[in-house]
């Protein structure tokens, strides 16, 4: 995917920095409390003064000058994946939802974040919460794309974005709302059965947008899709399954077969069509 010296997207959120430095936010403040609580109990003030290193807690580490610079590069890929979901996103809105689309916000973090549907870790994987429109993701997670489950290249890369993305999409038309308020009503399989739609839906979403910026020539070309559907066939709950307790267990999928993800995102590649979203609610899972 050519993607340098094109528009990056506004709308993107670094928080890396503060998961290094965590002590000198609410850390610091911490520390400050306990030391008084100590000495309000009566511990002896030269041994609170030879406590304090350890309840500062380490130092922060700053990472090789390699490293921030491959990270600094990372922050411009995406902002222009980023950038172009809001121009594809932008004009198929009005002309399909008779809507104006809001772009979300890109959040990257290190380790661990808060957002507004609660702490996640990095282990969670990149994810959108509805609550506060925003999609996070620490990009150590691309290294683990294409070394746990060979998933290389750029355009890998960018179909997880373009993924989350249709989950924003979803939220802005409803269906995440309609979804979430069935959970109470049905089995947890059922509702799994439910997720794995949404996700399905989400893939074909993505596909969506790879054929409208597959049409800006110079781009995208066919190793770029291989790439996007290598990434979606990794990622499928049978392949992870298999991968990681050596037995597949259909009724806990969430997000759909290697097959199916891949099927999904090809239909929205080769229509472009948003408007066949909702045919993804129709087809059979396990």
């Amino acid at each position: 995917m050519r993607w340098e010296g094109r528009r990056q997207s506004e709308n993107v959120d670094d928080r890396r920095q503060l998961a290094a430095t965590p002590m000198l936010v609410g850390g610091g403040l911490m520390t400050i409390v306990i030391m008084l609580v100590l000495l309000f109990l009566g511990v002896d003030p030269q041994q609170i003064a030879a406590l304090a290193p350890d309840l500062a807690g380490p130092p922060a580490q700053r990472q090789p000058a390699g490293q921030e610079q491959a990270n600094d590069e990372m922050k411009q890929f995406v902002s222009v994946v980023l950038a172009d979901t809001e121009d594809v996103w932008g004009k198929l809105f009005p002309n399909y939802f008779q809507g104006r689309y809001t772009p979300p916000t890109l959040v990257l973090f290190s380790g661990q974040v808060n957002s507004a549907c609660g702490l996640a870790s990095a282990a969670a994987g990149p994810f959108y919460c509805p609550l506060d429109q925003k999609i996070y993701i620490d990009l150590a997670f691309y290294e683990e794309l294409k070394n746990r489950f060979g998933a290389p290249g750029d355009f890998a890369q960018a179909y997880v974005i373009a993924h989350e993305i249709g989950h924003h999409v979803q939220n802005q038309l409803g269906i995440s709302n309609k979804v979430q308020a069935m959970r109470a009503r049905v089995s947890e399989r059922d509702y799994n059965k439910l997720s794995v739609r949404m996700e399905l839906q989400a893939d074909f979403l993505a596909g969506v947008w790879a054929n409208h910026v597959a049409r800006f020539a110079g781009v995208v070309d066919e190793d770029d899709i291989r790439e996007a559907v290598n990434a979606a066939a990794a990622i499928g709950d049978d392949r992870i399954q298999k991968k990681t307790q050596g037995v597949v267990v259909p009724d806990a999928f969430t997000h759909g077969t290697s097959e199916q993800r891949v099927r999904w995102f090809l239909y929205g590649l080769k229509s472009g069509d948003p408007s066949l979203m909702e045919r993804a609610f129709e087809v059979d899972t396990p």
